[in-house]
Formats: structure tokens, sequence, C-alpha cells
């Protein structure tokens, strides 16, 4: 897929904010790839990719390699310098190489491999930090991390094959039941959740039912089946339309806040084929 013209300036937007953090393809100076929201390393990649950039783009070949140089011996991605390394660094990675055609890989197999190694008894994933306390909801998974992970796993040949995967479909089919903040990072179901957010970000409806839409688990479950129709009400005139958008995307036209967006309405579109 080419990139459309009316999508370009979408693109030399995105580019412009290359070397914002200090380094090169939107890291900092010290090579951290998730810094600088909403114009990091991993999330510019998506973005590009999202708008029609072939993933053979210089930019994106290079990008890709940046991102692989933080890639650990044990599968895992250490994206910053400094600090420990947590599940959800790893998945993140993982979801944007993946997005960007490097599933078969024989690094991100070995990652596949070292997160079905550490899935938590729950079937999701956990990182162990306890940004709010060590209440009884911080004994779950994360549900968003576990939701990336589902999002890269997709791309594998453990989709639909593997049935600890089906685990994690399943924590996040009773998160729907739960609805309250859970996990040590407190991922919830409230006002947030339910507001459309494109390009997918954070942990909100339309990016839940799109990746659970890839597993058989979920998709004649009573649970999954409810969370699209709450996102099919939301539409207007068959469209999706934008309910929330960090400000410093405003700019872009492909995600404007309050109007329908085509691309995103392509990735509805997508849904509705996998349940087909």
């Amino acid at each position: 897929m080419a990139v459309e013209k009316q999508y370009l300036a979408d693109v030399e937007e995105i580019l412009s904010h290359r070397y914002d953090n200090g380094g090169d393809y939107w890291a900092t100076s010290d090579r951290r790839l998730q810094k600088g929201a909403p114009f990091s390393t991993l999330e510019s990649v998506l973005y590009l990719l999202e708008l029609g950039v072939e993933p053979t783009e210089p930019v994106l070949k290079e990008a890709a390699e940046s991102i692989f140089s933080t890639w650990r011996e044990d599968g895992r991605f250490k994206l910053s310098p400094q600090g420990a390394i947590y599940p959800c660094h790893t998945v993140h990675a993982a979801e944007a190489l993946c997005y960007m055609g490097y599933a078969s890989d024989a690094r991100l197999q070995k990652t596949f491999q070292h997160l079905l190694s550490i899935q938590y008894a729950d079937g999701g994933w956990r990182c162990n930090k306890f940004s709010f306390g060590k209440g009884p909801e911080t004994e779950y998974s994360n549900p968003f991390p576990t939701l990336t992970a589902l999002n890269a796993f997709r791309f594998s040949d453990y989709n639909n094959t593997e049935p600890m995967l089906d685990k994690a479909v399943e924590f996040l089919l009773e998160h729907w039941t739960i609805r309250k903040p859970i996990g040590p990072c407190h991922y919830g179901m409230g006002t947030l959740f339910m507001q459309v957010e494109y390009p997918f970000r954070n942990y909100n409806l339309f990016v839940y039912v799109y990746v659970l839409s890839f597993y058989n688990r979920a998709k004649r479950d009573k649970r999954f089946l409810e969370a699209l129709q709450e996102l099919e009400a939301k539409m207007v005139d068959g469209q999706i339309v934008v309910e929330r958008i960090v400000p410093k995307l405003a700019r872009l036209s492909f995600c404007q806040k309050g109007k329908p967006s085509a691309l995103a309405t392509l990735r509805y579109h997508e849904i509705i084929k996998n349940l087909g």
C-alpha cells in the first residue's frame, strides 16, 4: 500500500519530529525508544505504517534496526540504557517489529518463546512494578500489555494454535466483566476506555475489539460481542469517529478528533472480516 496523496502531509509532519528527542529515529540522545510520546520511536513507526509507508522504506528499515539493537539474547528488549527491563517494554517493541514485517525473524521467535515462558498465572503479562502500592487488584496481570502482546502474537504461527494465548484472551474477556482498574498499573474500563482513540496508543474500546477479533477464543464470546456492539453504536454513517486524541497529534488529518477517520474505518472493516 502506497501513501495516498491526502496523507502525504501527515507523513511529513511525523518525519519532521524525527530529531525532536535528541537522537535519530525519534529516539533520545541515549537511545530511549519509548520516550517523547506521542512521537517516540515505537509510536512514530506505527503511525507511518498506518499511513501506508512501506516497511522497506529506508527510514523504517533503519528504525527497525534501531529497535533490534536493544534486543537481548534471552528475547527481551531493553528500551532504555538505564533501569529495569519490564515485560511491557518487550511487548511494545515486539508489536512494532511485527507490524514492520519481522514476525518470522529468529530474534522475535525467541521473544515469543520468552513471553510464553513468563506468562502470569491468570494468563496475562505483569510487571513487578507497583506505582500504586500493593492492593488486591495488583494480583492481576496488566490488561494493556497483555493486549499488546496478543497484538504481536497474532502475526505469528502461535495465533489460534497456542493454548496459552487462549488463556490471555480469556483474561481480557474477563476484564470486560470486572471493569474496575486491575494490575499493578491499574488499567480499568471507565469513561476514557469507552472513548474511541485512534491511532492505537492506549487501552481503549477500539483497540480492545480490534486485537481480540483475531482470536477464535473471543469471536463468539458474549463479552466480546457486547464490546463490539458498543463500538458499533458509536459509529456515524458506517464510519469510525475519533473521540479522543492526544493534543500533539491534532495536526494530523487521518485522526482528527470528532471527525470520521477513513483509516480507522478500515480497521473496523478488518474486525468484521476477521469475524466472517
